[in-house]
């Protein structure tokens, strides 16, 4: 019982809990009342919230009416707690896969990689493509193939991709991608890369293609922020993480560091200090968080692949209100060495890219080998070639929970199942994932715990002025959860490990839409102080949850628009291990809608950006 009366949940033990599509437990839609507050009224609730005593209070009231008290920090659970979401080995079957040899190097992985890939022939340059029109953006392979025939150099591709950076980032188009870019240290690496073509030694397909990376993975020479004005001061960055080496080893030019929700506390990508990064289907629309920057930049067709950090949905929110393809692999499988660690059990690099093929390619380029075999699998890659002759995949579905959005949502998501369906002849099955609500519940008490506890050495020495408004809410919360509220997520953790470990004896993934709205209004009141609008965001981590905080592999796809133009997107998630069949589907959901042929660009001077230079003809 709590200090203002509320009842605390007792749970049943999670073998009693029915699974089936018949099952009586309650689904709970997130009770979120509190309206938006942004500008001047959250400087004053973050007044309220700092002082003592009266802060105090708020924080209870605040966490009692999202259900924490009663559904998290009080309920009374059997089970025992989880700490971590790693998984053992297991010896997942999946069909038409490669399996590649131990001990590749990055680039001999890519080599691998690219022959999973189906040919394309078409070259766009040679595309009949007006200069007024909009263009498609560029895979890595049209880069490729662009370099090694002549048609184009890397040096020519960064001039003009660092000219277009300047033109998105003035008082014009405000687009801000980009919190760090350096264009001496992108044209010293286009030209090294440049060279290694004129000699015929591209390192890999990936010689030469821009890459750009979340500012809260370490990439010299740049300093990590964050997303704050401090960060970068207080941790110097001495190397580069190890996804980013990688990258590098197989020739990649590091384009810079993108922006991001300040120490990823949201999902809306708004940063008071660096700009809000904003849509490109629509400029007055949010890019989504935390890894705003990388899902614009990948939109924009700035780069074909940019690198986000999933702690709460932070790369698969983003790329599905900019309609590109988000890949968070299992727990394990990607080395979080250089990565800030905001949240040590949920948080993990992840992949955002124009094309499931791409995200292919740079999956391989980054994948985490240094480990024992026996305390990971070895790795699969998909062999897209064949993928439509892949048979019997179950499609797990919870109803009440897949209905949770929008009308354009719901009706867009529905009718590509129906589609995957008709055309491919795959199975869904109802189900039942109880407990949505306190998972979701479980997981912020978890990933705001890690985040204060990362940070209290930095923060216990630091002006609260230097942090956001609408951070310095979050971390007010975060630092209020007790060692109750913490442990009691963890026994939740290992309740929901149970759930999906059962539905994954009968179906292959579990699909749900990615987010419950489409991308909102980023309004002007945020752009200095952000703002606390919990209840977009709790409909755009709706369907986060279970691919942070229980490690499982998670990818969505763009399969639609909504009345007003903006991307929807789709959600596979799978078991442990299993990237490539999950790589499998998202690539025949995105070759069925093909989306790709017929796709634009809503940035004007994006268009043409990768045309042939009229000084080369």
């Amino acid at each position: 019982m709590g200090v203002f009366g509320s009842s605390a949940k007792v749970y049943r033990p999670a073998p009693e809990v029915d699974l089936g599509p018949g099952s009586g437990e309650l689904y709970i839609s997130p009770n979120v009342k509190a309206p938006r507050v942004a500008g001047l009224l959250v400087k004053i609730f973050v007044w309220v919230l700092e002082m003592p005593v009266v802060g105090w209070v708020l924080l209870y009231i605040l966490k009692k009416d999202n259900l924490i008290n009663k559904l998290v920090s009080e309920a009374e659970i059997p089970e025992p707690p989880l700490f971590t979401s790693t998984h053992r080995w297991e010896d997942t079957p999946e069909q038409n896969v490669s399996l590649t040899k131990p001990g590749l190097s990055p680039a001999e992985r890519v080599r691998e990689a690219v022959d999973c890939l189906p040919t394309r022939l078409e070259s766009p340059l040679a595309a009949d493509v007006p200069p007024s029109s909009s263009l498609k953006r560029w895979t890595i392979m049209d880069f490729s193939r662009a370099y090694s025939s002549g048609e184009t150099t890397p040096v020519q591709v960064a001039k003009r991709f660092l000219a277009a950076v300047k033109e998105c980032s003035g008082p014009t188009m405000n687009m801000a991608f980009f919190i760090s870019c350096d264009p001496e240290d992108v044209l010293k690496q286009a030209e090294e890369s440049t060279l290694r073509y004129q000699t015929g030694t591209p390192l890999s397909v990936m010689d030469g293609v821009l890459v750009a990376v979340k500012d809260e993975i370490d990439c010299l020479p740049y300093p990590t922020t964050g997303g704050t004005r401090w960060l970068g001061k207080a941790r110097p960055c001495e190397a580069d993480a190890a996804c980013v080496a990688q990258l590098r080893a197989c020739g990649a030019v590091l384009a810079g560091k993108t922006n991001m929700h300040e120490l990823g506390a949201g999902t809306s990508g708004i940063n008071p200090h660096h700009g809000s990064a904003r849509n490109p289907y629509n400029v007055g629309k949010v890019a989504g968080g935390s890894s705003s920057g990388s899902a614009a930049v990948v939109c924009a067709g700035l780069c074909p692949v940019a690198l986000g950090v999933d702690g709460g949905g932070s790369v698969r929110m983003p790329a599905a209100l900019c309609g590109v393809v988000g890949f968070k692999p299992t727990a394990g499988r990607l080395s979080n060495a250089g990565v800030l660690p905001l949240n040590w059990t949920v948080g993990m690099a992840g992949i955002l890219a124009g094309t499931v093929e791409d995200a292919v390619v740079a999956y391989s380029a980054i994948v985490d080998q240094s480990q024992p075999s026996y305390l990971r699998p070895e790795l699969n890659l998909p062999m897209l070639t064949s993928t439509p002759s892949i048979s019997n995949v179950r499609l797990a579905k919870y109803g009440k929970w897949f209905n949770d959005s929008s009308e354009d949502i719901r009706t867009c998501c529905d009718k590509a199942l129906q589609t995957l369906r008709a055309q491919y002849g795959w199975e869904t099955l109802d189900v039942t994932v109880p407990e949505i609500e306190e998972m979701r519940l479980a997981h912020y008490v978890t990933i705001g715990s890690e985040c204060t506890a990362s940070l209290a050495k930095y923060l216990d020495k630091l002006k609260r002025s230097e942090i956001g408004w609408d951070v310095r809410v979050a971390l007010g919360v975060y630092g209020s959860f007790s060692s109750r509220a913490y442990l009691n997520s963890q026994r939740l953790r290992n309740r929901q490990m149970f759930f999906h470990k059962e539905i994954f004896k009968t179906a292959d993934v579990i699909v749900s839409p990615m987010t419950g709205v489409t991308a909102y209004t980023l309004q002007d009141d945020a752009l200095s102080s952000g703002e606390l609008d919990y209840i977009n965001g709790a409909a755009l981590i709706r369907y986060s949850i279970a691919g942070n905080f229980l490690g499982l592999p998670a990818i969505t796809v763009m399969v639609g628009q909504d009345k007003g133009g903006l991307p929807i997107g789709l959600q596979f998630i799978g078991r442990p291990w299993s990237e490539a069949t999950l790589l499998h589907i998202a690539f025949a959901m995105q070759a069925r809608f093909n989306f790709l042929s017929k796709e634009t660009t809503k940035c004007g001077i994006l268009a043409p950006f990768f045309l042939p230079n009229p000084e080369k003809k």
